[in-house]
């Protein structure tokens, strides 16, 4: 098989991490399958692609961004976020899903961890309220005593595929509705580098760098499109 890239961890604001999933995507379409965690400079809410801006109104203290996969608003804070972009083909796509696959590992990691936590099937499916992501519960969602703590959204393009996902770590002033893994164990189970090296390893994946050319890019595309209000105000 083709290796995975492991990008090196990072934090960075909206419009950058976006832009950097972004340029994965495009890596994924010239087959180059890409893996990173990170997190997020500031508190920051993501809104889903197809979500109203008028969204956001709820979090307007905090700076935001929209994705271009779908789903529910993110507050992300006190969470570790991760991208996946694999390109076409019977090499990287299987009759199991990613979201399938990605969650399997981060159960599998946090059952190491003496944390035991449920799969949500389908028939299971709960909306506990409006907007955010973590208060939709779908098939292939992760709960730790009734509450989600794992999400993911894709998009697909030229047969390409790029996965998002979050992992709630703890909750949040700006979303204190949400619980996360550390408040269900009662102590930390891994700062989100950490966790972040955990669940990497469980794909095998081999280091890697950014490029010179993708970096030009994700500084092209931030600017052209997660830092203008044109692609951040669109609905």
């Amino acid at each position: 098989m083709t290796p995975l890239r492991l990008l090196p961890f990072a934090a960075a604001d909206g419009p950058s991490n976006m832009a950097a999933d972004e340029a994965m995507l495009e890596a994924a379409e010239r087959g180059i399958a890409s893996l990173r965690f990170y997190t997020w400079t500031a508190p920051t809410l993501s809104l889903g692609y197809f979500q109203p801006s008028t969204v956001r109104l709820g979090w307007s203290q905090l700076p935001w961004v929209r994705r271009s996969t779908g789903g529910g608003a993110i507050v992300h804070h006190r969470e570790l976020t991760y991208a996946l972009a694999v390109p076409a083909g019977s090499e990287w796509h299987t009759r199991e899903s990613w979201i399938c696959r990605f969650h399997r590992q981060i159960r599998d990691v946090l059952a190491d961890a003496g944390v035991k936590v449920h799969t949500v099937i389908c028939g299971e499916e709960r909306k506990l309220g409006e907007g955010l992501c973590f208060l939709h519960q779908t098939p292939g969602d992760l709960l730790l005593g009734g509450s989600k703590i794992a999400g993911s959204a894709q998009r697909k393009r030229n047969g390409a595929l790029l996965q998002h996902g979050s992992i709630l770590l703890s909750r949040s002033e700006f979303a204190p509705m949400l619980v996360g893994i550390d408040d269900f164990a009662g102590f930390t189970l891994h700062g989100p580098e950490r966790f972040a090296q955990v669940l990497a390893g469980t794909f095998s994946p081999e280091p890697g760098e950014w490029t010179a050319e993708e970096c030009l890019r994700i500084a092209a595309i931030r600017e052209l499109k997660y830092a203008s209000p044109s692609w951040n105000d669109k609905r």
